[in-house]
């Protein structure tokens, strides 16, 4: 039987192609297909073996072809092969074509996928995920669709636009046991746009708060919004754990634009480091992981699993990071710049700019170079 639209439908092993490409700016959808794949086709114990990634800036397609080919561990008799590249969105006539990329495929490497794809490995499933403004005439989306035989199935992941972004939302909420009104939907979306990957963990957290209750109102998606305190106490907590200084930079310069009061801005921060220095001092306690968990985040219950799993692996993966010595000096310095708003003429955003570049920069040295900063500065 032919394969379906990648997006649509359960897998199925009789109507799985040798090969899915996906191309276009929201790859979220081609992670969630991969996602599906792995539930369908591979089991817990042997997800670890059986599915691998590779980024094609580092990576060559003779070493993933010679991957795919290889026989699958035995706790599965699937293997899913992954392949990245990320397209830079340059424009015109070079972006359509693929120009100047390091994704061009050399006539090796389309000798090497051509044979490939005449004769795939049994059981194995290869996607390819090109991200960024791609479209059907670039180079490597055209050399896929030139393949005979319909080994590859070809899918454009565009941004939703609202019909299609709402059906996308209403079909998450099902499967996390929720309906919402057309209101809840509305506001959801100008809270978070069309950014699946946020709307995603809005849905998690907005399906949680509404505990028993089967339909979320917009009253729902307006108490998260209070709960988060708006996008600055989700999004910059997340940067800091990443020590993304870009990234953090951009949420602090967004916050004061759209007119945050500084004060606000400056009592995120400081929540945030005293929640991990409390944590960190609990810890040394010996106090139970959960019972920590639950005081930081009371929001987040165990029942709700997903979330719940992906958090608390956050939280205690960045506190086993950090010392003690390195979250009482981020708490210092957040009091020394409130001391400066509240008793000198000072502009706030470069004094937090500051302190954030500073934090970054110290957490991606490596931890030896690290405590050794700590202790020359302290």
């Amino acid at each position: 039987m032919a394969p379906t639209d990648p997006l649509a439908g359960e897998i199925r092993e009789d109507r799985l192609a040798a090969g899915y490409v996906f191309y276009g700016e929201e790859d979220y959808l081609a992670e969630e297909f991969i996602r599906r794949l792995k539930r369908a086709l591979i089991s817990p114990d042997a997800q670890g073996f059986n599915l691998e990634r590779f980024d094609l800036a580092v990576m060559r397609w003779p070493d993933i072809i010679d991957t795919a080919r290889t026989v699958p561990f035995f706790f599965s008799p699937w293997r899913i092969v992954v392949v990245r590249a990320v397209e830079e969105n340059r424009e015109g006539k070079e972006a359509r074509e693929g120009k100047g990329s390091s994704r061009k495929l050399s006539s090796l490497d389309e000798k090497i996928i051509r044979e490939y794809f005449r004769s795939p490995a049994s059981r194995t499933v290869l996607v390819v995920v090109i991200t960024g403004r791609v479209k059907k005439t670039h180079s490597l989306v055209k050399f896929f669709d030139s393949l005979s035989g319909g080994a590859v199935v070809l899918k454009e992941v565009r941004p939703l636009k609202k019909g299609d972004l709402h059906a996308w939302m209403m079909q998450r909420l099902a499967s996390l046991g929720k309906s919402a009104t057309p209101e809840a939907l509305g506001r959801l979306e100008e809270v978070a746009g069309s950014d699946l990957r946020r709307i995603d963990r809005e849905l998690e957290k907005i399906a949680a708060f509404a505990a028993d209750r089967k339909t979320v109102d917009i009253e729902d998606v307006l108490q998260v919004c209070d709960w988060t305190k708006s996008f600055i106490e989700w999004d910059l907590a997340e940067a800091l754990k990443r020590a993304d200084q870009r990234q953090s930079l951009l949420i602090l310069n967004r916050a004061f634009q759209e007119g945050v009061r500084p004060e606000h801005i400056l009592r995120v921060l400081a929540n945030f480091f005293r929640d991990l220095l409390l944590a960190k001092l609990w810890l040394r306690e010996g106090r139970d992981r959960k019972e920590i968990f639950a005081f930081l985040k009371p929001q987040i219950k165990e029942a709700f699993v997903k979330l719940y799993a992906e958090e608390f692996k956050a939280l205690f993966s960045l506190l086993e990071r950090l010392s003690i010595g390195e979250i009482s000096w981020a708490v210092r310095e957040l009091e020394k710049i409130d001391f400066s708003i509240k008793t000198m003429d000072v502009s706030e955003q470069p004094l937090m700019e500051t302190f954030v570049i500073e934090y970054c920069r110290r957490q991606q040295q490596p931890r030896e170079r690290r405590s050794a900063i700590w202790k020359e500065k302290g």
